[in-house]
């Protein structure tokens, strides 16, 4: 393993709680009595943690549960994107930390081993009367030290792949990889790189996958993303369609958590 950071980065502080419903959850409740950021907020344990489109996130002992208060100079349609950014930061935090093969992105928020799922995003943002900006809690549950089994889907974590991380010195290299690229990013003006690096995490172009979106599930191939982020799938009948939201099953794998 890498040298571990000595520190979060200047300025940011941490909050550490023994438990907490889920740290989204309570970041968000600080961000309404007047919380800006830049905090992390971290617990070792969630009574009731949730991942995208509310389903519940196991919080299982040793795994990192944090999430990122920041204000941000940009809508809060725009802040969706942070999810992408967030994406990019976790992968280079855990290169920076060590080596794991097969290590990936899976859009819109899944952090992957292969196909098997081993962290996940959850962004939220408001925007407060009388004040600047948008305020954005970005949450990442890592599995450090153990996977749920009862995801209906392939589970891993990281220790079983060779890099064993505390959740302290997981969340040192990630503070500094999400500060890098959120600088990058910048309010969204500097998302082409961020989508560059993205594409660069993720699986190939070509995979078959569908979408479980509004109207249904639509199959494809992953044709990247456009310039705001969407999911670009090409079908079989030579139409490429655009997702700025939904379910992504990988061919063959139950994947859609």
């Amino acid at each position: 393993m890498s040298d571990v950071p000595a520190s979060l980065p200047e300025g940011t502080r941490l909050v550490h709680l023994e438990e907490v419903d889920g740290t989204n959850a309570e970041a968000m409740r600080r961000v309404l009595a007047g919380e800006g950021g830049p905090l992390w907020l971290t617990a070792e344990r969630q009574t009731a943690g949730r991942g995208r489109s509310g389903r519940a996130w196991t919080s299982e002992p040793g795994n990192l549960f944090a999430s990122f208060v920041v204000t941000i100079d940009c809508p809060p349609a725009t802040a969706a994107q942070l999810s992408l950014v967030a994406g990019v930061a976790v992968i280079d935090a855990l290169g920076d930390a060590g080596d794991v093969p097969g290590l990936r992105l899976k859009w819109p928020n899944d952090i992957l081993v292969d196909t098997a799922k081993t962290g996940g995003i959850l962004v939220e943002s408001t925007s407060r009367p009388g004040r600047k900006g948008t305020v954005a809690v970005v949450g990442v549950g890592l599995n450090l030290a153990a996977a749920p089994q009862d995801l209906g889907r392939a589970a891993t974590y990281l220790a079983a792949h060779g890099l064993a991380l505390s959740p302290r010195d997981a969340l040192c290299f990630l503070a500094h990889t999400m500060n890098d690229w959120i600088r990058i990013w910048h309010g969204g003006d500097g998302f082409a790189p961020v989508r560059e690096a993205w594409l660069e995490r993720a699986g190939p172009l070509g995979e078959a996958m569908s979408v479980n979106a509004a109207d249904g599930p639509v199959s494809g191939t992953f044709a990247g993303l456009d310039d705001d982020g969407a999911l670009l799938l090409d079908t079989a009948d030579g139409r490429q369609l655009s997702f700025a939201f939904g379910d992504v099953t990988l061919a063959a794998k139950d994947d859609h958590a």
